[in-house]
Order: C-alpha cells, then structure tokens, then sequence
C-alpha cells in the first residue's frame, strides 16, 4: 500500500482521537505520538509507527492491530469458528455465523468481528443491521467489511 502523506497529529486533535477510542472502554490506553498517514483509499492514525485507528465513515475506529494491541470492550461482534476462514478472506460477516453482539450496536456503527474461542480480532466492519438483529437473524449480511487479518492495513510497515 502506497503512503501518500504523513503529518503528526496536534495536541487537540490527538486528544479528539484517544477520546473517541477510550469510549469503546478500552483495557489499555493510548500513549505516544499519534500520526495520520494519507493512503489512497485510507486515512491511518499510526502510533509510533504503528496503525492503531483508521478513520471509518469520518470517525476514527481501531485497526485490528489496535483492537489486538488496545482491547476494546463495546462494539465487538463474535463469530462461531465456521466463518473465520472466510473472514479473514474478506468477506463480509453474514448473520447465521453470528453467536453475540453488543446490544448497543446500531445500524451504521463501526464494529470489531472477533472469534469465538479466543476473541481475538479478525477484522473491522460496518454493522448493517443492529445488535439484537445480528444474533436473532438466519439470513442475510450484517456487517459489511472494511479492513481484516492479512490485507493491505494489516501488511503495512511503517
């Protein structure tokens, strides 16, 4: 993946950024120097080289490699095992390899697909559908993929 710029952050958009990811109740929190990295078709917030954030739908949400490194506790989707294979392929999350939502979730929301024996991270995702719908629901998709193990975001080196 191409870097087409790269800025440090300033002090109040910093702090804009670690409050919009602190309040996905996060185990861990974010302490370095923050930078945007300007791709193609991504805008990455790094932390000491390293992408934590991408902004999705002009808000900043975790990376994969941010959900595995900051923990987040609210908007993760788990997966049963069957679809994980085809997650981490790119696909998009369809309801019926859904075992639990966040109930807060709604429609628009950026979401962390995680698997179910290890919640680990498997990818970042748009929720098509709510919460409660996702787990309840035998058809259709209900999170449409963003980025996921072993793209681009996931291959890039800083």
């Amino acid at each position: 993946m191409a870097v087409k710029r790269r800025h440090f952050l300033k002090t109040d958009a910093a702090r804009q950024v670690l409050a919009a990811l602190s309040s996905y109740d996060t185990e861990r929190i974010l302490t370095g120097t923050l930078e945007v990295i300007e791709t193609p078709r991504y805008s990455l917030i790094a932390l000491n080289g390293t992408p934590v954030a991408m902004y999705v739908d002009g808000k900043p949400f975790f990376t994969v490699r941010g959900a595995l490194e900051l923990k987040p506790r609210k908007h993760l989707v788990t997966v049963d095992m069957g679809a994980v294979k085809f997650i981490r392929n790119g696909a998009d999350v369809m309801s019926p390899g859904i075992v639990a939502a966040d109930e807060s979730i709604e429609p628009g929301d950026p979401v962390i697909v995680v698997e179910e024996r290890h919640k680990k991270p498997l990818g970042v995702g748009t929720a098509l559908m709510n919460g409660t719908e996702m787990t309840r629901s035998t058809k259709g998709k209900a999170i449409k993929m963003v980025h996921h193990v072993g793209d681009a975001i996931w291959d890039l080196a800083l």
